[in-house]
């Protein structure tokens, strides 16, 4: 019998362990977005793109070779004079052509245009690279703001569940005074409805929490089964220091890093249309093979010719009607635009900095604020409890007193979460998210 029970004891437990929920950290999070989030996944093809773009393969600086050949067939009533007055005539003469060549055309110089666009090319990748690189940033700043609403949505969940168990223990409690005469049904029927409200509130929080978790699996790219739990644990990261921040924001911030690998563009632009004003110089060469095989008409019945041809050119617009003159200008209009972006993005970074901090301070100091009022609501609490137990306290003040403890726990779960936020925003605005240790 003893032996029977401790195997039933076992695979209880192994049946708890399996089905046990799976806690999915933060840092696993990130690492299935980076591999499985399409936005992610797109980005990371057009950089790709431009990786292939900037291949000595596309810059012009390659000969171009090209194979040609070509056959005839001629079937003709020839008639012939020739020159000593005898006559020829044929019906249904045969002849027929054979060619085939290489050809070779290369640019010696083009007024340096393709060393611009090469160069142009070179920095649009990087360009690329830094696109991608924001992409990946604000997929990472969603997967917290989502995981995070997980966290506290699971949060919220338990401490529902909190108040429903306690709401139960009230009203056994309530139905035992009231069968041994100590209390009356009102407090039975006030503890019921009570219990009924705490049971929809759980059933709506159960049901957001799946739809927060649904929502995390859209970030992540994937299906995972919805019966994962994640980590509510949040440290902060106390010695962020400003002018620090500031300062890497001002190197590190990816919109003027965009913005300054734009301006390299636009100078490379000009230069390659400037090149519009100076000749193109070519060279072309070519191996070729032909064959004829005439009707007897002909001087010469076959013939067959194999040799090698090759020159220089030199092409040069001495005037394009204003088109290379109207590229230049434009450049250098587009130019100033991009300079005057970046001026406007600093303006507008540093306003977005200082509102940041401001903001993550403030919300870092009422999630400290909320802490200390949960261990007053629950002191609150525990003290209302046991008046309640001893008959001190009515129904509707214990029920007060409660809800005022959820209410407590609710708040502090918000601004916990509302400040990890902005302290992770701050650190996007500076250039570092992709650097914080998860």
């Amino acid at each position: 019998m003893y032996i029977k029970y401790k195997i039933v004891i076992l695979m209880l437990f192994v049946f708890t362990s399996a089905t046990a929920q799976r806690v999915l950290t933060l840092n696993e999070a990130a690492t299935i977005a980076l591999d499985h989030n399409y936005g992610i996944k797109i980005a990371k093809n057009n950089t790709e793109i431009a990786k292939n773009n900037k291949s000595i393969l596309n810059s012009g600086y390659l000969p171009t070779l090209t194979g040609d050949a070509g056959a005839g067939y001629d079937l003709d009533n020839t008639e012939a004079v020739f020159s000593d007055g005898s006559v020829t005539k044929l019906n249904g003469a045969e002849s027929s052509n054979y060619n085939a060549s290489i050809d070779l055309d290369y640019t010696l110089f083009d007024g340096l245009g393709r060393y611009y666009d090469y160069k142009q090319l070179k920095e649009e990748y990087k360009l690329s690279e830094l696109e991608a690189r924001e992409t990946i940033e604000n997929t990472i700043a969603q997967l917290f703001t989502v995981y995070y609403n997980v966290a506290q949505v699971s949060e919220n969940a338990n401490a529902l569940k909190q108040t429903l168990e306690i709401s139960n223990d009230r009203i056994l409690r309530a139905k035992y005074q009231f069968e041994y005469g100590q209390g009356t049904m009102l407090d039975v029927l006030n503890a019921q409805v009570d219990i009924n409200n705490d049971s929809i509130n759980l059933m709506n929080s159960e049901q957001n929490l799946l739809n927060t978790k649904r929502d995390l699996n859209v970030v992540l790219g994937t299906e995972l089964e919805l019966n994962f739990e994640v980590d509510t644990l949040i440290t902060f990261i106390l010695d962020i220091n400003k002018e620090d921040l500031h300062a890497k924001m001002r190197a590190n911030n990816v919109s003027l890093l965009q913005v300054d690998k734009n301006i390299v563009i636009n100078e490379f632009t000009i230069k390659a249309n400037t090149s519009g004003y100076l000749p193109t110089v070519g060279l072309t060469g070519s191996y070729g093979w032909n064959k004829n095989n005439n009707n007897a008409a002909s001087f010469l019945s076959e013939s067959t010719n194999t040799g090698l041809s090759g020159g220089v050119t030199l092409s040069w617009d001495l005037f394009d009607g204003g088109s290379t003159m109207t590229n230049v200008r434009n450049a250098r209009l587009n130019l100033d635009n991009q300079k005057l972006e970046k001026e406007s993005i600093f303006i507008s970074l540093d306003r977005d900095f200082n509102n940041a901090w401001g903001d993550y301070q403030n919300k870092l100091k009422i999630y400290y604020i909320q802490e200390n009022n949960i261990i007053t609501s629950q002191n609150n609490f525990d003290r209302t409890r046991e008046k309640f137990k001893l008959g001190q306290a009515t129904s509707i003040e214990f029920r007060q007193a409660q809800l005022n403890l959820l209410t407590a726990e609710f708040s502090k779960n918000n601004a916990k979460y509302e400040a990890k936020l902005a302290e992770l925003y701050l650190l996007q605005l500076s250039g570092e998210l992709l650097n914080v240790s998860l």
